[in-house]
């Protein structure tokens, strides 16, 4: 065997080892009050644009503002099965993404269902009880812990898995809104989430909110539902708050921290667009595709 190939594969060998024994940080890490003030700034300016957009009525969907061709090409491909994704960001600031003691993650995206309204959509993803049906692997345990109305108070498990494996019990509180007959939105915000050490053993406990690893401090979600186009067109912007990646951690932490929020998001709405057609008995008629919007 050639020596470059040799050394290729002992390397290989090398990492594949490393990544199987790959350890958690053992340094827990502090959410400081700063870092949480700094988020509910960006959070704020984001809800006050998104504000704005619902009042003025001529942008529903992010890709409304896209120029002409590539507003009809994006409409488009999404009614081919496409799911479309983007990094967002709510400030002026040439990067919002770091503040003090944490970083932010903002992506969009949106799917297009067809044959299914507005009512059949939320009515599926108000049916919490069954969402480690919908959403399985990402999702272990759901359960709708209360409602009133329009209001729900809900309890989801979460697994994440990218080189170490991050389990997270987490609560929301989430409001539904019909504007009309074609339009709804939704938001929800997380007020609580604990990492779970050991979880599903006999010595499962929790570690202190605030006190953990950092993979996950905060999760905030804006949906949109536009009916148009003999079905529905499902947006979702997610707003995480992490921890900052450690220095000689990176080569662990970065990747989870870096590329989970995008994966999840595009996963979170081709799992919602599987349970609608499922439940609903409707051949989606096209090719499945993800596409990241650049």
């Amino acid at each position: 065997m050639p020596r470059r190939r040799l050394k290729l594969l002992s390397f290989a060998t090398a990492l594949v080892g490393c990544l199987g024994i790959a350890p958690r940080p053992s340094r827990a890490e502090q959410l400081k009050r700063t870092t949480v003030e700094a988020f509910e700034r960006y959070v704020r300016s984001g809800e006050a644009r998104g504000d704005q957009e619902l009042a003025g009525g001529k942008i529903f969907l992010w890709i409304d503002a896209l120029p002409q061709p590539s507003r009809n090409q994006t409409y488009a491909a999404l009614k081919q099965g496409d799911i479309i994704t983007r990094r967002y960001q709510a400030c002026e600031a040439p990067d919002c993404s770091a503040i003090s003691g944490g970083l932010i993650h903002d992506w969009i995206a949106i799917v297009f269902v067809p044959g299914i309204s507005i009512p059949q959509a939320i009515a599926v993803l108000q049916d919490y009880d069954h969402d480690t049906e919908y959403y399985r692997p990402e999702v272990l345990k759901s359960k709708l812990l209360e409602r009133s109305g329009d209001q729900f108070r809900v309890f989801l498990r979460l697994k994440q898995v990218h080189v170490v494996t991050v389990v997270l019990d987490s609560e929301y509180d989430v409001r539904y809104t019909q504007l009309d007959a074609t339009h709804a939105y939704s938001r929800s915000y997380s007020t609580d989430i604990r990492e779970v050490e050991e979880a599903g053993k006999a010595q499962e406990h929790d570690r202190p909110v605030g006190d953990d690893h950092g993979f996950l401090w905060r999760l905030y979600s804006y949906w949109r539902f536009y009916q148009a186009d003999g079905g529905t067109y499902i947006q979702c912007d997610a707003i995480s708050l992490t921890r900052n990646v450690p220095a000689g951690l990176g080569w662990v932490i970065r990747p989870f921290i870096e590329n989970i929020p995008a994966e999840s998001l595009r996963f979170t709405l081709e799992a919602t667009r599987t349970a609608l057609l499922s439940r609903l008995a409707i051949s989606p008629g096209s090719s499945r595709r993800t596409e990241e919007f650049k």
